[in-house]
């Protein structure tokens, strides 16, 4: 295992800082781990901002090959100690060997994805309305316009994924490849994993030649390390992961500063599962093992798993309940994150144990003397009326779900017009319930970001066409993505440059289209060249 400093990476220098030392913890044991970390002062804070609005003119005009060759680095340079993340990270969270060595490669593609995308370029949405100075009753000016990054951009590490959602995560690989420094806030779970990856990039930054400030990783409170960033005046926008409370906290620092900032916040999702007739019928007991395996997945602590599952009534809803019971029965204890997890998984099983109208279908049984954060998985039900109007929809954060009886279609209507804006929303069906269930499809299209038919919501693919987004609370702005090559939108905007010599134009915008990339010119896509108006060849 590598030594671990505990202290923040502020460009190339180490912080100092001031404060109680900050420890994670072993959720199987509850012992505390070494070293302890140092939270970043006021000082530190303004220093690593200072820093990246210092690098921004640089590093936003650099290629998009300059951009691609540093994001492959860092994926390189995580593989190169794959080994002691995936040691350091399964004693701070608890997850499998297999778990984090795939995150780990996760990581490293999605850096990779955005590294293909920033060398290719075509993602600036380049646009070109060539000059008519014969139009009547005035000339048509030259217009062109371009995404341009925005600035310093805060990341916020989540808890769940150490690596994926984390220090070189999604948030941080898209902000990277679209030419905006970052200044990540290490999340308190899991700080070795953190300092590791960010001694990595750290080292990419070096190496590729480019300015100080285009990293810094801090450690501290979240309620005064990243309240301070957010509020600071040299930062241009924020990416989180985590809970509604906190995500809508930074939310609204980020709406409330003398200058609003974009802020996009991944919070809470319960990630409907639709369960029809003729599936329940044809293949019950399948959806019912697919589905503990989809909600017991990491501990329930995924932000896709499904929490609430609609089913009619009768003897195939029976059976599912049944095989499902067995399932949930047998399960093996989970340790859960942190301890503050833990603590409200304890609490709101606890509390909807209590709940006139919810049953108790199945629970695990608890794990004797164990220690740490240990939990057992539990399934609950109740009916449609029951459901309608209350607050059985909120997230729980942890191995359960709660099956919801309706015995009529219109009660699934309903339920589906009511619910609160999701990450996700599954179908399970046969083609003739599509045909008798296609308003289902139509409301769930603007309750969430994502319908899966006849699948599973955990397991999110880093691709090009993925969404992960919702509309509110799942996310602060529904029109987004912070997983799939469309994440490295949130952190650009579209300039325009009228009546530009060409010479004095940006690569992306030139005549000759020196970079080879898709634009639209005068309304029609393509990669040739222009001059004078006239295509060239």
């Amino acid at each position: 295992m590598a030594n671990l400093s505990g202290r923040s990476i502020i460009g190339f220098r180490e912080g100092e800082g001031t404060g109680e030392l900050l420890y994670a913890t072993n959720p199987r044991n509850g012992q505390r781990l070494q070293p302890g970390f140092v939270p970043a002062d006021s000082d530190e804070i303004d220093l690593a901002v200072r820093l990246a609005s210092e690098a921004f003119p640089v590093y936003s005009r650099i290629s998009g090959r300059e951009r691609s060759e540093f994001l492959r680095r860092i994926a390189a340079k995580i593989e190169s100690i794959v080994s002691e993340i995936v040691e350091r990270a399964g004693q701070e969270t608890a997850l499998p060997q297999a778990r984090l060595q795939a995150e780990t490669a996760r990581t490293c593609g999605q850096l990779r994805l955005f590294a293909e995308v920033a060398e290719e370029g075509s993602w600036v949405s380049a646009r070109i309305d060539l000059a008519d100075p014969n139009r009547k009753p005035v000339p048509k000016p030259d217009i062109r316009s371009m995404l341009r990054p925005l600035g310093p951009v805060v990341v916020f590490g989540a808890s769940n994924f150490p690596l994926a959602f984390s220090v070189a995560g999604g948030d941080t690989a898209s902000a990277f490849a679209g030419g905006n420094p970052v200044i990540v806030k290490a999340h308190a779970a899991h700080p070795g994993t953190g300092e590791l990856v960010g001694r990595a990039i750290q080292a990419s930054v070096r190496e590729c030649g480019l300015p100080e400030g285009v990293f810094s990783l801090l450690f501290g409170h979240g309620a005064q390390v990243g309240s301070a960033l957010m509020r600071h005046p040299l930062v241009k926008a924020g990416g989180f992961t985590g809970s509604r409370g906190a995500g809508r906290a930074l939310m609204d620092i980020a709406a409330a500063r003398p200058e609003p900032i974009p802020f996009y916040a991944e919070m809470s999702s319960t990630n409907p599962v639709f369960i029809l007739p003729g599936a329940l019928r044809e293949r019950g007991e399948a959806i019912a093992a697919g589905l503990h395996a989809s909600f017991t997945m990491g501990a329930g602590q995924f932000c896709t798993k499904p929490g609430m599952v609609f089913l009619p009534k009768g003897t195939d809803a029976a059976s599912f309940r049944e095989k499902l019971q067995q399932l949930v029965a047998g399960s093996a204890p989970f340790h859960l994150l942190t301890s503050a997890i833990h603590s409200s998984y304890a609490a709101a099983i606890a509390d909807r144990k209590t709940e006139a109208q919810v049953s108790v279908v199945a629970e695990a049984p608890q794990q004797d003397g164990g220690g740490g954060f240990s939990v057992a998985s539990a399934l609950f039900e109740t009916d449609a009326a029951s459901f309608l109007g209350s607050n059985l929809d909120e997230e729980i954060f942890g191995p359960t779900t709660l099956l919801v009886r309706h015995s009529t279609r219109g009660e699934v209507l309903k339920i589906a017009r009511e619910i609160e804006g999701h990450l996700t929303a599954t179908i399970h069906g046969t083609e003739q319930d599509l045909r008798e269930f296609a308003d289902l499809v139509a409301i769930l299209e603007t309750r969430v970001g994502r319908l899966v038919f006849n699948g599973f919501p955990t397991g999110v693919e880093v691709s090009h066409a993925m969404v992960h987004g919702g509309p509110y609370p799942s996310t602060s702005d529904g029109r987004s993505t912070s997983v799939g090559s469309r994440a490295i939108f949130r952190f650009a905007r579209p300039v325009c440059y009228q009546g530009f010599p060409n010479e004095a134009l940006p690569e992306e915008l030139k005549d000759e289209n020196p970079l080879g990339i898709w634009r639209m010119v005068d309304g029609q896509m393509t990669r040739e060249a222009t001059l004078s108006g006239l295509r060239i060849s």
